[in-house]
């Protein structure tokens, strides 16, 4: 095979993705920082699902016009700095095969450059020793070999063979991966997506958790630390209920008399889509054929009904013959399922509108945050909407692009609150009309604090953002949270379980007690022109202990420093602290 069109590429995103899938755990495992974090492979998982859904129920033969769906549901449904740079990538790949109905290993190549091309432009300052590199590299060795008549598959090969190698060389690049002893992980979940495509193209299309769908050898994580056997921590996700029916649904202009909706064959697909796998639906005439897995086909079963009646429904326990087969005691976990079973299945909910009445403000804020506590902080700096989301869960460029709709405004400024966060921001800002908005790139809680006070409703756009930008340097931000597994960090031996106080992006303590590892982190923050110091209290944390910090802070620093402390209420962290 010479050339590949949009079905076939098609095919290569459906590997693609659900490679990335199986390994995400494992990816994730490569976190330089052994923080609780969403961490690299479940933010790539996600921007990925989101690029397959939009191309799941398209059939065109152009892969020009199958490569800009993926592009666009990748760009929407980026999370993280790595799934925004992903979304770069085949952003750049897609405009590389614009108006192609099929291309070559040739035309292929120059679409990875063009991508490679895109994704470099998209970072302000580009780090080697990342996807980026894996990415250059890869492009750079297809290019050196691609030729007319060239196999795609051969052309795939070349290019996932200098993606492993270049993976293997990322430590070499970056010492902080050298460090800690792990290859870098946005490059690492690039390399999933390929050795999908690859699988695809030669007849082995990888299905979600598939244990024996490893023909390519994966070099790429030797002597690497990974995260163990990814398909057992899967594999109850394979199974559930394999669900069967034949549905009659009235013909066009009949439905309301007999009391069901029209039927729409794209929303239909695209619900199956969201709550199930190994799909398979055909529609003839007036019957619709339906074959789904799915954990809870009560939902499916009711959901279809609004559109017909069933003619035929066969349900089998997956789940039950496969327990039964390893005779393991798994009554939990069948509970939970029932328990899920009776919540009922909701589509896609619409993108919040604005109210027709609802009077267009000047300017309007927004702000990640989590935690009800810090949702309030926010809230009385006049924050007009916050987007669910830091370090445990990232929020999509989509998710940010409703909040701007939401807000009505002429200009929105949108405090990130997490590094992790900010390119997802910015994209969601590139691709907004109708009002200007800026990203006030905001790292932590603290910054966004301290910021939005600076907002000042009477003045202009560019006196507010040079106000806001130039208050993020004026407080220091120190955060607790626990290790999740033995590490060393810039000299600092991590044990899993303890406390770790993290001085903007550095590690500076980790003790088996959260107000030991606060206070010793306090100290590193506070000096000679302090004068405020904010104290933001997690979930985790006890009334006992918060009144024992609160009492080390007020008997050391309470002469001198204003100190404020708040209940935040927000995940991962114990504390959050600034000091200004």
């Amino acid at each position: 095979m010479n050339k590949i069109d949009g079905i076939i590429f098609k095919q290569m995103i459906i590997s693609g993705s659900n490679n990335l899938f199986n390994s995400y755990p494992e990816v994730d495992s490569l976190n330089v920082f052994p923080v609780p974090d969403g961490d690299t492979g479940t933010n790539m998982n996600l921007t990925m699902s989101s690029g397959l859904k939009e191309v799941a129920n398209r059939n065109d033969k152009s892969i020009s016009a199958i490569a800009k769906a993926f592009s666009r549901g990748l760009l929407m449904g980026a999370r993280g700095n790595s799934g925004v740079i992903l979304s770069q990538i085949f952003r750049g790949f897609s405009q590389g095969l614009e108006g192609k109905e099929e291309v070559d290993a040739i035309e292929l190549s120059e679409a990875f450059n063009m991508g490679k091309d895109v994704a470099y432009k998209a970072v302000m300052h580009p780090v080697e020793g990342t996807i980026l590199t894996v990415v250059r590299e890869s492009a750079a060795a297809l290019s050196a070999e691609a030729k007319d008549g060239m196999p795609i598959d051969k052309a795939i090969e070349i290019f996932y063979a200098e993606a492993q190698a270049s993976l293997v060389r990322t430590p070499d690049l970056l010492p902080v991966l050298k460090e800690v002893g792990v290859v870098d992980s946005g490059g690492a979940g690039f390399c999933k997506i390929i050795q999908g495509f690859l699988l695809a193209l030669k007849n082995k299309i990888v299905q979600k958790n598939m244990a024996d769908v490893v023909e390519v050898n994966e070099p790429a994580m030797d002597g690497m630390k990974s995260g163990g056997n990814v398909q057992s921590k899967l594999e109850h996700q394979e199974f559930g209920y394999c669900t069967e029916f034949i549905l009659k649904i009235p013909k066009a202009g009949n439905e309301e008399q007999v009391g069901k909706r029209p039927f729409n064959e794209l929303r239909f697909k695209s619900v199956l889509n969201a709550h199930g796998n190994s799909i398979v639906e055909v529609k003839d005439d007036d019957l619709i054929k339906v074959h789904i897995h799915t954990k809870f086909p009560g939902n499916i079963l009711s959901f279809a009904q609004q559109y017909g009646e069933f003619m035929k429904i066969k349900v089998e326990n997956m789940t039950e013959q496969h327990t039964e087969l390893l005779n393991e005691d798994n009554k939990e976990e069948k509970k939970e399922a029932v328990e899920a079973e009776t919540k009922p299945l909701e589509e896609e909910k619409p993108v919040e509108e604005t109210k027709p009445n609802q009077e267009r403000k000047k300017y309007a804020l927004i702000a990640c945050c989590s935690g009800k506590g810090v949702e309030d902080i926010f809230r009385s700096q006049r924050i007009d909407q916050i987007v669910s989301g830091g370090q445990t869960m990232n929020p999509s460029t989509e998710d940010f692009v409703k909040a701007i709709k939401a807000c009505n405004a002429d200009n929105v400024f949108i405090f990130p609150n997490n590094g992790n966060i900010i390119m997802a921001a910015s994209q969601a800002a590139d691709v907004t009309t109708g009002c200007r908005v800026c990203v006030i790139p905001s790292k932590t809680i603290p910054q966004g604090i301290v910021a939005s006070m600076m907002f000042n409703p009477e003045v202009e756009f560019e006196d507010n953002k040079s106000d806001m930008e130039g208050a993020l340097d004026s407080v220091k931000t120190g955060q607790v949270t626990f290790a999740i597994r033995d590490s060393s960090v810039d000299g600092v031996e991590v044990k899993k379980g303890e406390y770790m106080g993290i001085l903007e992006k550095k590690i500076v303590v980790s003790l088996p007690d959260k107000i030991t590892a606060a206070q010793k982190l306090l100290k590193n923050m506070v000096d000679e022109m302090s004068s405020i110091i904010t104290v933001i209290v997690g979930a985790d944390v006890t009334e006992d202990e918060k009144q024992a910090f609160t009492d080390f802070i007020s008997a050391k620093y309470g002469a001198d420093i204003d100190i404020d402390i708040k209940d935040g209420g927000q995940p991962v962290y114990s504390f959050i602290i600034g000091v200004e």
